[in-house]
């Protein structure tokens, strides 16, 4: 195609939005979607639509996309209802107090049911002691007691009237125990009297104490039994007086909560377990009513608490993003109370994790960040696996010991996990666990940028509406959405690309409306943006103002006008963290006597990477093609980069390095206002390279520096016109004729701009004309050969 000498509009593709149907972001529908990531908007509406175990995402891209970002605003705007929400609540098992159980209850049913029960339990520690503090209890138990004792004292008179027939009294010692004495008259035997006694009547006497002490032993037995029938009727008695208080106001409860099976079953074990422990609601019995408030506000008993674990009060699917997913922050606790230096736990102490409170919904994280944390990616695979949420406590997990804890009943687990990561990190969780591919079956895969057309632009300027709307900004005019665009295709490297890197693009517009407000304007416009542009550049560009200062007082060495022989301007990209800008080096190229090597000082002092070192003996190929093949190259060349002390990589000086040679082979001097970038192959073809906007305006800054002059200029491949998106002075400057941005094909094309004549075509013999460069060369290698 031959040498292109590029206009204004080759350089940079300014965005039209003539077509825009609205005059600030105020009047443009903020978009409801994932811009610009329709792969990875399928990935997610597919996977949120199938409700079998395994469909979870791992979204893939790189940082500062705006995956969570995007998701979130399409899970907010396209809410996918799978089912009813529900609150999750643990009660006490009555039957198992170390088992707790679980109640699945309709979205905010759990905290109604939880201030019924508060009610009610407030009501019966109220009503309780009443109801056993009056004359008809206590003359009921009274009557009951004195039958006992009556029946009691009777026996006891027979039993002592039968000892007293054979001189034998019944008495009870101080440690209330039974005992039979022989009588001496009406008074006890001692033991001096009792051993003075016949031997016969000693026996009598021992004979007839056995006999009634066999007959005492069966009344003890009787008695009891009566004491136990006494106990019994007296808890009857209890029970009675308890139900009548706590039945009625239990059944108003079972009779509101008719439609709910589970709360219905749960308020009957309450009352009957409610009459069985009537003590916790006595004065006598208070001592329970303390240890269960002891963490709490209200000195409610802790049985028959409702800990709502999760209430859901949004009408849409809950979303949640944990930020920290540690293991009880992703799968709840048990927490520990202490009362009068006892520690103590129970199911009104567990509390609930990102995972309970996401059931039903969706949860989101950072897949390094769940990696990084102990235990969690097995919890996580485990609960996914099992569809269920186990409260196990960590430390039990770790330490391997048997402590007495709680063991919560499991609660179903039915929710969609988005992980966030980069592709290395994918790669790795494939290559090494073999569960990830089962359990994270959906790839969501984010693009970097997209295509850049009209449609696009419209779409974008919904995406930039978007955003000004999330976070209540100063609505952008037309020009300033335009400028917008046309930097994030800057952003992209390409005239038909725009990036997809939305957190550099929301964080603009918020810099720019501070820049807006700072003006007390009412609207961004695009002198804002700029201006926003130009602080961000300044914050981040101390180390090029230090690089271009070496230009201005001659630490580097670099010619903007003139002419050298074996010297051309190369063109490379300095990259900190946040900032990469453009800087010329100076690319020499010497000969002698030898064999034909061309000699690279950065690889031979290990400053030359791997791909410096390729792109050197490319041309080195290729030299060999234009100049030996009929005989043997007669001379040794040495090439540098000039005043370059750190490492060198990438083959985008290889076309430079080459035209360096030549000249030194030619003798031929090179134009010192021009500056070239792009690498070549073996065939001599001018190939793509990156940073080119960052090349050119880092050598038009240096021409600024030393003095500008008309005929400056840069070289690049053709292939990368679709990559250019200058600033607007280079623009102006090209317009005006002022600057040169010349687009070749081959490396041919360069050594004639930069020598003044054509390259040279080869005959069929291999010889070239002799007003060419190569046929310069090729004379002087001959001249060297004889």
């Amino acid at each position: 195609m031959g040498i292109n000498k590029l206009v204004a509009s080759e350089v940079y593709q300014h965005s039209d939005l003539t077509n825009l149907p609205a005059k600030s972001t105020k009047d443009i529908v903020p978009i409801n979607e994932i811009v610009g990531q329709e792969r990875a908007q399928k990935a997610v509406e597919f996977a949120m639509s199938i409700k079998e175990k395994g469909y979870n995402i791992y979204a893939i891209g790189r940082n500062g996309l705006g995956k969570r970002t995007m998701i979130l605003r399409y899970l907010k705007r396209n809410p996918h209802q799978n089912g009813e929400l529900a609150d999750w609540c643990y009660v006490a098992n009555f039957d198992d107090i170390r088992t707790p159980k679980v109640l699945k209850l309709p979205s905010g049913i759990g905290s109604l049911l939880k201030t019924d029960c508060e009610k009610l339990m407030e009501k019966l520690l109220k009503a309780m002691p009443l109801a056993f503090d009056n004359e008809m209890y206590f003359s009921r138990s009274e009557q009951l007691k004195n039958q006992l004792a009556t029946k009691q004292a009777q026996e006891l008179e027979k039993m002592t009237a039968m000892a007293k027939e054979k001189a034998i009294s019944l008495s009870i010692t101080p440690q209330g125990d039974y005992q039979f004495v022989a009588l001496n008259g009406e008074e006890q035997h001692t033991e001096e009297s009792f051993d003075q006694l016949p031997k016969k009547e000693q026996e009598l006497f021992d004979q007839n104490i056995d006999e009634l002490e066999s007959l005492l032993r069966e009344m003890v037995r009787v008695f009891t039994d009566w004491e136990e029938d006494y106990a019994n009727k007296i808890k009857r008695l209890n029970n009675q007086r308890a139900d009548q208080v706590a039945g009625h106001l239990v059944e108003e409860l079972i009779t509101k909560y008719e439609n709910y099976s589970e709360i219905k079953h749960y308020l009957k074990a309450l009352r009957t377990d409610v009459i069985e422990n009537v003590d916790i609601f006595l004065e006598e019995g208070n001592e329970q009513a303390d240890i269960a408030g002891a963490s709490l506000d209200k000195r409610l008993p802790r049985r028959y608490k409702i800990n709502v674990l999760v209430s859901q009060t949004e009408s849409q699917l809950p979303v949640i993003v944990e930020e920290s997913p540690n293991y009880h922050s992703l799968f709840g606790y048990i927490e520990t109370a202490t009362f009068k230096g006892t520690v103590f736990t129970d199911f009104s102490l567990i509390r609930p994790g990102a995972l309970h409170r996401a059931n039903g919904g969706v949860l989101l994280m950072d897949a390094v960040k769940v990696l990084e944390q102990p235990y969690v990616w097995e919890g996580l695979k485990r609960a996914l696996r099992s569809r269920s949420l186990s409260l196990t406590s960590l430390e039990k997990e770790v330490t391997l010991t048997g402590t007495v804890s709680l063991d919560p009943e499991p609660i179903p687990l039915d929710i969609k996990i988005i992980l966030f990561g980069d592709y290395r990190t994918y790669q790795l969780l494939q290559q090494y666990d073999a569960e990830f591919s089962e359990l994270f079956r959906v790839t969501a895969d984010f693009e970097d940028e997209m295509d850049r057309n009209e449609s696009s632009e419209m779409h974008y300027a919904r995406f930039i509406s978007s955003i000004v709307h999330d976070n209540k900004l100063l609505h952008c005019d037309v020009k300033a959405i335009e400028r917008i665009i046309e930097h994030s295709a800057r952003r992209s490297g390409s005239q038909t690309k725009l990036s997809l890197h939305s957190a550099h693009i929301a964080n603009l517009l918020r810099e720019t409306n501070y820049v807006a407000k700072a003006a007390n304007a009412k609207r961004i416009v695009s002198s804002h943006v700029e201006q926003a542009l130009a602080n961000q550049e300044s914050r981040v560009s101390r180390m090029q103002e230090g690089v271009m200062e070496s230009f201005v007082n001659g630490t580097t060495l670099m010619r903007t006008e003139g002419v050298a022989v074996g010297q051309v301007n190369a063109l490379s990209v300095l990259a900190t963290i946040d900032h990469a800008f453009g800087a010329p080096n100076r690319i020499t190229a010497t000969t002698s006597y030898g064999e034909g090597e061309v000699i690279d000082i950065e690889r031979q002092v290990d400053l030359g990477g791997s791909i410096h070192s390729k792109g050197v003996m490319i041309l080195s190929a290729y030299m060999r093609t234009v100049f030996g093949k009929t005989a043997k190259v007669p001379l040794t060349t040495t090439i540098t980069f000039e005043q370059s002390y750190g490492g060198v990589d990438g083959d985008s000086a290889s076309m430079a390095e080459f035209c360096a040679v030549v000249s030194a082979f030619a003798k031929r001097e090179v134009r010192q206002e021009l500056a070239i970038t792009g690498s070549m192959n073996q065939f001599g073809e001018a190939q793509p390279i990156g940073g080119v906007n960052e090349k050119i305006e880092g050598f038009f800054d240096v021409c600024r520096i030393k003095g500008r002059n008309n005929a400056q200029g840069v070289i690049i491949p053709r292939s990368n016109v679709q990559n250019l998106m200058l600033r607007s002075d280079i623009v102006t400057a090209i317009e005006k004729g002022t600057f040169t941005i010349y687009a070749i094909d081959r490396v041919e094309e360069a050594v004639e701009l930069f020598m003044g004549i054509e390259a040279g075509v080869a005959s069929d013999e291999g010889s070239y004309p002799i007003n060419t460069v190569y046929g310069i060369a090729q004379a002087k290698l001959n001249a060297l050969r004889k």
